[in-house]
């Protein structure tokens, strides 16, 4: 019997994989067919964007003249959508968020891969139901916005490194690298991520050679994928970017609790830079405890506690019963300190580098305004992480108590008298 049972595992699993992408697949199309989606003030710049790149030629958001205000990564796959589809005579929107669907499923897949790597099945089957429920990964199909298409690329980064880690080959590197180079061009703060991610390697490994030569081709990936971008502004606006020119995001986050009229600095015939170095400077030194809080506990409350709701619907579509969808994010996120501290325990191990990752972004995202919609990208590393190492600790709870019962009943035989 135990020779033939593990013939039946197989078919379980895929028929239980198989039920989950159904599920996944109903609720997302459900959503996207079911309720009106309101369009974001971001989502109308990003389509005055696009006409205009497509009509005039002029790359610029929120004006008429060339700008790097935003990276291209997003508007340029709105563009091909748009002339994919005919847009002067047809809706462009509706086929960007049936394009968006189709990768939230790919991107669970990936999901579902990286953690079975991770942990192994039992684990991978729970992140995967988890993230096929979890309100914020199905509400975000129907927002035009960067979301699905950063979160993608992320976990498909994350996948590549890790199998670059793994194999240590310099083909995968470079191509984590070219990936990371199109995430960058969607969401540019994820840039930051290279040096620390092979400063991990380098610590857990301790391979000085190979870690270089790792590096080494992820930066020649990333650079082949920004080069293009890069020589754009500098032919066109006569200066080095890399990433955008956007300040705004930094600036607003020098305020705290969002109140933009608190006249902590005279804004009058200043750039937006200067008047963000000027807040900070007199918000440190004069209001300090109001600063320290906000710029710690403050924006972490603003990002974390809260889903993501995309761009907004009616009528509210629950995917899970209300409110099991709030609990479910509380639960995820309140655990994750927890799955933090145990990853960190045993820091030499592949789930370091989701750690890494959520750590690195959330302290970045620390210094710019903060929005629910920046946990949207971690959150699928957030899950795994919790899955992982509930399961870890489950089982370490699990085997003391068996190795408990066991000696507690040799005991007791021990203890019984001869007849």
């Amino acid at each position: 019997m135990s020779k033939a049972s593990p013939t039946y595992k197989k078919p379980l699993l895929v028929m239980l994989i198989l039920l989950i992408f159904t599920l996944a697949t109903y609720l997302r199309l459900d959503f996207l067919i079911s309720v009106n989606h309101h369009v974001s003030h971001d989502t109308k710049n990003y389509d005055v964007m696009v006409r205009q790149l497509l009509e005039n030629g002029i790359y610029a958001y929120k004006d008429t003249e060339p700008n790097a205000q935003v990276t291209p990564g997003y508007p340029l796959f709105m563009a091909a959508v748009y002339k994919l589809v005919d847009y002067q005579h047809h809706d462009p929107f509706p086929h960007i968020r049936y394009i968006q669907f189709i990768m939230s499923l790919v991107t669970l897949w990936l999901t579902y891969t990286i953690t079975r790597k991770l942990a192994g099945t039992k684990a991978a089957i729970i992140v995967l139901l988890i993230c096929s429920v979890y309100p914020p990964f199905v509400w975000s199909n129907g927002a035009i916005l960067t979301e699905i298409l950063a979160c993608f690329f992320l976990i498909l980064y994350i996948r590549l490194q890790l199998a670059a880690f793994e194999n240590k080959t310099l083909t995968l590197a470079l191509l984590s690298g070219s990936v990371m180079g199109l995430l960058v061009l969607t969401r540019p703060e994820f840039l930051i991520l290279i040096v620390p991610v092979y400063i991990f390697h380098f610590l857990w490994k301790k391979e000085h050679r190979i870690t270089l030569k790792l590096l080494l081709f992820t930066c020649i990936g990333t650079a082949i994928v920004l080069s293009p971008w890069v020589i754009r502004n500098i032919v066109s606006l006569h200066e080095v970017v890399v990433a955008s020119t956007q300040v705004n995001p930094f600036t607003a986050g020098t305020y705290p609790d969002k109140n933009y009229e608190d006249g902590l600095v005279d804004r009058h015939g200043k750039t937006q830079m200067e008047v963000a170095k000027e807040r900070l400077k007199i918000g440190f030194t004069q209001h300090t405890w109001e600063f320290m809080k906000w710029y710690t506990v403050g924006k972490l409350k603003y990002i974390y506690s809260n889903m993501y709701f995309g761009s907004g619907h009616g009528p509210l579509y629950r995917v899970l019963p209300s409110p099991l969808g709030s609990l479910l994010h509380l639960a995820l996120v309140w655990f994750c300190p927890i799955a933090l501290i145990a990853t960190f325990r045993r820091w030499k191990q592949p789930l370091t580098l989701l750690m890494l990752i959520v750590v690195v972004m959330t302290v970045t995202r620390l210094a710019f305004v903060p929005e629910y919609r920046y946990n949207y990208t971690v959150m699928p590393l957030i899950i795994m992480m919790d899955a992982v190492s509930a399961a870890a600790i489950l089982r370490s709870i699990w085997i003391k108590l068996t190795q408990s019962l066991t000696r507690s009943q040799k005991g007791d035989v021990s203890h019984v008298e001869p007849n």
